[in-house]
């Protein structure tokens, strides 16, 4: 039987809580220590079966792993992640990959000077539903894609904010924090960013940061996006709710993104195409429908098996530090534009 990958994790929160329990779903990893200062936890490790360590410097002096996964406050992420290059360990590390893409560029830099992998946690695209799109646009079943409209509206309650403080501090408004994951999946689905345009409203609750914003994205293609996110709207249109991810969610039969081409279009999660079959393309011929299969499965267990193979050298990285560098400078550019009125230019 091949040897499992030993993970190490380092932020034992609420992410992290979940990446352990897809560590214990997962058929290619074993969980080998929690690296967390808060000393309340070693029960918890112990239960676990693994060693407690204060911090990275611990571990690497006593503590043994294959990988590391950090799951620790985002302005901790560069550091971290280069502290376990140097102790020549992969690593997958939360989304966003960094607060400012210009410090995500020196991870990448090193990542790729070393050949060690560093992996950013954008889980969606491990999701079953977004591989069977991925291959239903790749090959041609909606023709060329000429627009796309991904939306994210959620309420966050006030104990949200309350919890943390930061929360309500400028850069931790969705555009930052929820719209990221639907910025990676366009980017993975319909290719690169080339402008955009923006705007945003101060959040209704006083906070010192945006509770909704718009995009205009134009895309390296030619085609051109829509984007919307809020925190501050009771909706059924989210990823959070419509794809059935994480069971806290409750679960709606609704749609948070379309995709349309020129010989057809595509809604998700639900994976519903929409076509005139063999009629003539046309505005007057009838549009058919048709649900796209796929198995589903737990896209955190998958990304665990992924980061194992990764490690092993049976797979590259799917979403590399690069790929989730390019992801970041997208929502800094939302961010400028909206500020700014202006249109941004990524290179």
């Amino acid at each position: 039987m091949p040897q499992t990958a030993q993970i190490a994790l380092a932020g034992y929160g609420l992410v992290g809580r979940r990446h352990v329990e897809a560590i214990e779903h997962s058929g290619e990893a074993t969980l080998a220590a929690i690296i967390e200062p808060n000393e309340s936890y070693r029960a918890e490790a112990s239960a676990l079966g693994v060693p407690l360590f204060a911090d990275l410097s611990a571990f690497f002096g006593r503590g043994k792993a294959d990988g590391v996964i950090l799951a620790t406050p985002n302005q901790l992420h560069v550091e971290q992640a280069l502290a376990c290059l140097d102790a020549g360990l992969p690593v997958l590390v939360e989304k966003p990959i960094a607060t400012r893409s210009q410090d995500a560029a020196e991870l990448v830099k090193r990542s790729e000077a070393t050949g060690l992998p560093v992996l950013v946690g954008h889980h969606r695209r491990h999701n079953p539903i977004i591989k069977e799109a991925k291959r239903a646009i790749e090959g041609g079943a909606i023709g060329t894609i000429r627009a796309v409209h991904a939306q994210c509206w959620l309420y966050k309650p006030d104990s949200y904010f309350e919890e943390a403080d930061w929360r309500k501090r400028p850069g931790a408004g969705p555009i930052a924090v929820n719209l990221v994951h639907d910025i990676d999946l366009l980017r993975h689905l319909c290719g690169e960013v080339s402008t955009v345009r923006a705007i945003a409203s101060p959040a209704l609750r006083g906070y010192d940061n945006e509770d909704v914003a718009g995009a205009l994205l134009g895309f390296a293609s030619g085609a051109v996006g829509t984007v919307t996110v809020s925190d501050s709207i009771v909706a059924p249109w989210s990823w959070e709710f419509t794809a059935r991810e994480n069971p806290a969610y409750p679960a709606t039969q609704q749609s948070s993104t379309m995709i349309g081409g020129s010989h057809g279009s595509l809604s998700l999660p639900d994976l519903t195409l929409w076509s005139n079959g063999q009629a003539e393309q046309h505005w007057w011929s009838p549009l058919e429908t048709q649900r796209l299969g796929h198995k589903p499965s737990d896209p955190l267990v998958n990304q665990i098996d992924h980061f194992a193979d990764v490690i092993a050298g049976r797979s590259e990285p799917l979403v590399s530090a690069r790929e989730g560098m390019r992801s970041l400078e997208v929502v800094e550019a939302i961010q400028q534009a909206a500020a700014s009125g202006d249109m941004v230019h990524l290179d």
